[in-house]
């Protein structure tokens, strides 16, 4: 009897450590959290945004893969209409008969981000006559060594891998800004295994999933981001995939993220996402549009915010951490 309650008595002993070593270890997770898994995240889908509307500037003004016959406002009309003068690129057309053109980055410091590498465009189905103004019309985006480093410290993200842009409603920001025929227009972005080098050598994979729905109030081009993702049970995945540590990961969208040309792609002016990261028992919460302190700035102000906070709560205890846009 002796020797069962001396062992009964180890194995308590023994329970009790292992979950007071689990205890310390999720403590410590939690208080050694620093956001680095939704800052990579906001980064990634940012980069993405400016390339989508890349794409949508520099197909909407190329009549052969827009689908129309001639450029009556001329060259690079949709540039002029969204007051671009300095962007950082040039066009490669020579493929373009065939529905294929490539953006050259030439490392232009544009908004505090300097763009090298390329995105290569194809129009699917160009042979058969599909036109980017078509409703259901793909393009093949392929990053080319896309690397964009930010000019204010150095830090930078490359990406390589293909994406799908699908044009959902049909029309395109022609459509949109120019003739002025469409009062709104979607398309959806989807991509499996986008492969993104970071500057201190490590890489993520990440499966980005969006959609995208273009508006013009008060004469503002104006976005709203969701997601459309599903992974394990969850819906409404604008991105998920593997951290840059190895982690499996997912955010999904809680609140649609909304920018506009005013404030610019970078700095969404109201929006939240939830990330997950595997062997984590917290989430971190993302809230976009905050001041310096992490408070809402009123959408309705059309003052443009400094950034985003991120928070992740344990028990009775959160912690957050504030982010700027630029």
């Amino acid at each position: 009897m002796k020797t069962k309650a001396l062992l009964g008595s180890v194995l308590i002993a023994a329970m009790a450590l292992t979950l007071g070593l689990t205890s310390c270890k999720k403590r410590k997770a939690f208080k050694n959290e620093d956001g680095q898994a939704s800052a990579d995240s906001r980064t990634v889908q940012g980069e993405n945004d400016a390339a989508v509307s890349d794409i949508n500037t520099v197909v909407g003004d190329n009549a052969m893969l827009h689908g129309r016959t001639s450029s009556p406002n001329g060259i690079n009309a949709l540039q002029s209409a969204l007051g671009i003068t300095a962007t950082g690129y040039t066009i490669d057309t020579t493929g373009a008969y065939q529905g294929t053109i490539k953006i050259n980055y030439d490392g232009t410091v544009v908004n505090n981000r300097k763009r090298e590498g390329s995105i290569r465009l194809t129009v699917v189905d160009y042979s058969t006559g599909k036109r980017w103004k078509q409703q259901g019309c793909v393009i093949k985006v392929e990053y080319l060594n896309y690397k964009v480093t930010r000019a204010s410290d150095g830090k930078y993200v490359i990406l390589n891998g293909i994406q799908n842009l699908t044009n959902v409603t049909g029309g395109t920001w022609w459509e949109l800004l120019i003739v002025k025929t469409q009062s709104s227009l979607a398309t959806s972005v989807t991509g499996t295994d986008l492969n993104v080098s970071f500057d201190d050598g490590k890489t993520a994979v990440y499966n980005i999933n969006r959609k995208f729905t273009y508006t013009l109030p008060g004469g503002i081009l104006t976005c709203t981001g969701e997601g459309v993702g599903s992974k394990d049970g969850l819906n409404n995945l604008e991105n998920y995939g593997t951290t840059r540590d190895g982690d499996a990961f997912t955010s999904e969208v809680s609140t649609p993220i909304v920018w506009n040309w005013t404030c610019g792609w970078w700095a969404p002016t109201q929006g939240a996402v939830e990330i997950k990261v595997a062997d984590k028992e917290f989430a971190l919460k993302c809230t976009f549009a905050v001041d310096r302190d992490g408070n809402a700035v009123d959408v309705a102000s059309n003052t443009c915010a400094y950034g985003w906070k991120v928070e992740w709560t344990r028990k009775n205890k959160t912690n957050k951490k504030i982010f700027g846009y630029l």
